[in-house]
């Protein structure tokens, strides 16, 4: 992960009196984490849910629990209501989340290296599908980096 990209997101937050929070499943906590090695990250960074179980994203962070069982967690809406769902129960102004398939093989009738990333909040709202190659760490990596750059892409999109 590039720490300056998150460094650059930490400060350009703190700059316009932004909050973020992050809804994680196959990064299971590393962009939470990725955050929290900035130093002043705690002037942005409001917290986490790691819901790796399909279960808790419907219990915990609101995400359609029939979407869920006739879709599975690799889909789109199901990264933006991670997202939103975070992005209430921490009180951010903005979140990010991560779904999908890290590997080593299909999971969900997805390949490995499927993943989906969501931003929502005050910057607006957007999900990306991508397909990572590579090893299990790899894709979770990528994730994380797949999940930065959109946040820096609305952060860019978006005036002061």
């Amino acid at each position: 992960m590039r720490t300056e990209g998150v460094a650059a997101l930490v400060g350009e937050l703190a700059a316009r009196g932004l909050s973020i929070a992050t809804a994680e499943s196959l990064t299971g906590g590393a962009l939470c984490s990725a955050f929290v090695e900035i130093p002043g990250a705690s002037a942005v960074l409001r917290g986490s849910v790691t819901a790796y179980a399909v279960d808790l994203k419907a219990s915990i962070l609101g995400v359609d629990g029939e979407l869920l069982r006739t879709k599975g967690p690799v889909e789109e809406r199901v990264a933006l209501d991670m997202a939103r769902g975070v992005c209430r129960i921490m009180r951010a102004d903005v979140a990010l989340a991560t779904t999908g398939v890290a590997g080593p093989g299909p999971a969900d009738g997805h390949a490995a290296g499927t993943v989906w990333v969501a931003c929502t909040g005050k910057l607006g709202e957007r999900a990306r599908l991508c397909r990572f190659h590579g090893g299990r760490s790899d894709v979770r990596a990528q994730a994380v980096e797949a999940a930065v750059d959109l946040l820096t892409e609305l952060l860019c999109m978006t005036p002061r």
